[in-house]
């Protein structure tokens, strides 16, 4: 029995598109992990103390937590990160260097969310080919049995993209409940940055009110 080309094209076509789905969604999430990276450039982060390590072996520990960007933020001691000979390849600030880090799996961001919207949008679109191609009344009993074999199998290719996306839903504060830490203060990027002012004005008086103590003795009669 002849199988009409448009059946193997659908079958063909609905595969491609969830090929391009994946696709799509691996890209996505590439591009997520390297403006991650370049955040936080050469410090480490180790999971086991919730912290960064940076180039020179300086600890990183958490600030706050910012509940409308859903990020912990980690910051140096401003009297080390100060006096660090790199300081002016790594930060301008007084208060130290700060680094960030999303609390939830990927996709967290509405960015991310689009992107694994549209990849779940190609994965339906997947199933829906074969599923039109089999509608029209000249199809055989045996090409619908193919077509309904790839819409079987597209479906359950495309579903761990559905599920994955349903299960990591954004939600504050359960969402992120096991990742703040009881020492760690909860406030808005604004409050932050007020804070991180605050603490570079007072490193900047402390550092501009030292005066040597040699130079001290020299002056003495």
């Amino acid at each position: 029995m002849m199988i009409a080309p448009a059946v193997w094209l659908a079958v063909v076509y609905g595969t491609f598109l969830l090929l391009i789905a994946f696709a799509l969604d691996l890209a996505a999430r590439q591009t997520s992990g390297r403006a991650s990276g370049r955040r936080s450039g050469a410090f480490t982060y180790h999971a086991a103390h919730d912290a960064w390590v940076c180039p020179e072996d300086q600890w990183l520990w958490p600030h706050s937590f910012d509940p409308e960007h859903r990020v912990m933020r980690y910051r140096a001691t401003p009297a080390v990160c100060n006096a660090c000979p790199v300081k002016d390849t790594c930060t301008t600030s007084e208060a130290g260097r700060e680094i960030t880090r999303t609390v939830d799996p990927w996709p967290a961001s509405e960015a991310e969310r689009f992107h694994r919207g549209i990849a779940c949008t190609l994965a339906l679109l997947s199933t829906l080919w074969p599923l039109a191609t089999a509608l029209p009344p000249e199809r055989t009993w045996t090409e619908r049995a193919i077509l309904a074999a790839a819409v079987l199998l597209l479906a359950a290719g495309g579903l761990p993209l559905w599920s994955h996306l349903r299960r990591t839903t954004a939600g504050f504060p359960a969402g992120v409940r096991s990742e703040v830490r009881a020492d760690v203060k909860v406030e808005t990027l604004d409050t932050t940055v007020t804070t991180a002012a605050i603490a570079a004005a007072r490193e900047a008086r402390r550092r501009t009110g030292y005066r040597s103590d040699h130079g001290a003795r020299r002056s003495r009669p």
